[in-house]
């Protein structure tokens, strides 16, 4: 992210306008006009942003346009390549970091691939993306929020909404311009490994929580320093796919398209999105990246869409039905459909070759590359970036600060889905001593579940924060024993407070066509707690329900926590009862994986219903 401040703040940076000015034009490569010459239009941030950009096309070459339609991971090219290629944006997918994966690492990184870009012909500066989709969840020691599905289980969408601008502040620190979040997707199949980057099963749910939006971008895009670019995924339809298959078939008649899975996106649109990811899915077995239909008429001129419409991760190779070769016609029927930057790991010298090569045949229209190129120079004027391109160093403080990682262990507390209780919950502070166990209890890693740090995520140590044991001690003023397996507990103790569930995953990894059950290592060491005829409490971390019907009934009390990130802390204060339980299910919970798909609405009978949970006070 880069200065976008004005008044007061650049007047510290540069104590005269003269002195601004000069920083402005090095800063774009340009140096400063001399007497009797003036600056281009585009350089002028006092003309409107329309006639900047088309003073800026004017002046661009076909190469030129096109190399903005790109979109590159950092691993497949260096700032000089980026730049060469007149490439018009950079991401890191998840777990591309710099080698020091610190915030001031980050900054130099970012900075890096800015500089290169301002250092050519026109200097069109780039942006940079990420997945920072729970936070900035890349970054070591960054805020980790609960996944979605947990935030929609809190239906809180001023929490929400904090939540965006809390993670725009710690990515914009470090330079970002841009995240893919968030997922409006709508969840019909608890099968799907991508549940838990989902609010809920019901399109009220992702269409509230398009407040996040407005926490990520502010009031009005570019408006503020820490204003960053959002994203609504995936368009449209993922959450629905047959079998609940990721990247698969969503079969619907239209109506029904419209009923469940694009709501989201209406709202998102409504509230400014300044750009929409398509998603690998098809429809009726059409490739989504391939749907003219849906993208350039529903969505750009039903829906008004007015941002950049990116692809997916190297998405493009799938449309041939062949992943590991880009073909012209993949490149074609995806810009022709109205995708306007192409998301690639790497083949990005073909990707433009292929395009140009489509273009000059007439295979592509030159208005198609113009609306693109267009939108997306727009997005840049927008945010600021031609006058303020550099990484904000002075807001590197609030990465992972006290105040954010707050934030995050109320976002937690508000999560806490309680489900079953026999009056064991809540734990006194003062009074119980307690056992706790499971695989779950101590992994930082694991509570935090993928997207986190790496692609998939991984178990431990993997970040800073607090894992729900740490938070069970800092809660309890009284004796607490842990022992993953179970080890050593008796009827000395009070009560046993059992957390397992689900190791860490994400997409294309993350399926569970069987369902998703407790380990035998988890319901062996749940069995040893019940043998010492003490109380025992089971918290599942998990991104969807766990199939619990044929154990549920042995056990005191059960919570769902969802995964909560790193603040584990908010699971101890509902467990002592710093906190009521205030969650509700945002899906259904089936009695077993056989009833999926199972929704609202359905007729099915699930073990407990969309919107149910239990308070302390009920």
């Amino acid at each position: 992210m880069t200065y976008r401040a004005t008044g007061s703040r650049l007047r510290r940076l540069f104590p005269s306008v003269a002195g601004l000015a000069v920083v402005t034009l090095l800063t774009a490569g340009l140096a400063p006009a001399s007497a009797g010459t003036s600056r281009a239009d585009y350089q002028d941030p006092s003309l409107p942003v329309q006639q900047r950009v088309d003073d800026l096309m004017s002046r661009m070459s076909l190469r030129d346009k096109i190399g903005q339609m790109v979109q590159i991971e950092r691993d497949a090219a260096g700032p000089a390549e980026v730049a060469d290629n007149r490439i018009g944006s950079v991401l890191s997918g998840g777990g591309s970091t710099p080698e020091s994966n610190t915030p001031e690492a980050w900054a130099d990184m970012y900075d890096r691939y800015q500089r290169a870009a301002l250092d050519t012909r026109l200097g069109i500066p780039l942006l940079y993306g990420v997945d920072a989709v729970h936070g900035h969840n890349n970054l070591r020691g960054a805020t980790v929020f609960p996944h979605n599905i947990g935030l929609g289980a809190a239906d809180d969408p001023k929490l929400v909404q904090r939540i965006g601008a809390a993670t725009a502040e710690e990515v914009a620190a470090t330079g970002i311009d841009w995240t893919f979040s968030p997922c409006v997707c709508v969840a019909r199949d608890d099968r799907w490994g991508r549940t838990y980057e989902a609010f809920g099963e019901t399109p009220e749910l992702p269409k509230k929580m398009t407040r996040e939006i407005t926490g990520y971008q502010g009031k009005q895009l570019g408006g503020d320093p820490t204003s960053i670019m959002a994203t609504a995924k995936h368009y449209v339809g993922d959450g629905g796919t047959t079998g609940g298959q990721d990247q698969g078939n969503t079969q619907l008649s239209e109506r029904e398209l419209r009923k469940i899975h694009l709501k989201p996106f209406r709202k998102a649109v409504k509230r400014d999105v300044a750009s929409v990811m398509v998603s690998y899915s098809s429809w009726n077995g059409a490739k989504m990246h391939a749907q003219k239909y849906l993208v350039q008429d529903v969505l750009k001129r039903e829906l008004g869409f007015d941002g950049i419409v990116i692809s997916d991760y190297d998405a493009l190779h799938q449309l041939d039905g062949d992943d590991s070769t880009l073909t012209a016609s993949e490149v074609r029927r995806s810009v022709n459909a109205g995708l306007d930057m192409i998301m690639l790991s790497s083949d990005h010298a073909k990707f433009l070759r292929l395009l140009r090569q489509e273009v000059e045949a007439g295979n592509i229209p030159m208005r198609r590359i113009d609306d693109a190129t267009s939108r997306i120079l727009t997005k840049k004027f927008e945010m600021g970036l031609f006058e303020h391109p550099f990484a904000q160093r002075d807001l590197l403080s609030t990465v992972g600060s006290d105040e954010h990682r707050a934030l995050a262990r109320q976002a937690v507390r508000e999560s806490q889905t309680l489900l079953e209780n026999d009056g064991v919950l809540p734990l006194s502070p003062e009074k119980d001593e307690v056992f706790v166990a499971g695989s779950n209890a101590d992994d930082i890693g694991n509570q935090s579940g993928g997207w986190t740090i790496s692609w998939q995520g991984s178990s431990g140590d993997i970040t800073e924060g607090t894992t729900i044991l740490e938070g069970i001690r800092q809660v309890s003023n009284s004796k607490v024993t842990y022992d993953e397996r179970g080890d050593g507990v008796d009827g000395s103790y009070d009560a046993a407070v059992a957390v397992v569930g689900e190791k860490p995953y994400a997409e294309y990894e993350g399926d569970r066509p069987n369902g998703v059950r407790i380990s035998e290592q988890d319901l062996n060491t749940i069995a040893k707690l019940r043998s010492a005829g003490i109380p025992v409490a089971v918290v599942t971390v998990s991104g969807r329900p766990v199939d619990v019907s044929e154990h549920v009934d042995d056990w005191n009390a059960l919570l769902a926590s969802w995964l909560p990130g790193t603040q584990g802390g908010g699971v101890a204060d509902v467990l002592f009862g710093k906190h009521n339980p205030t969650g509700k299910l945002p899906v259904s919970w089936m009695r077993s994986y056989d009833q999926q798909p199972i929704n609202k609405g359905d007729g099915k009978d699930p073990l407990y219903p969309y919107g149910y949970g239990l308070s302390y006070r009920n």
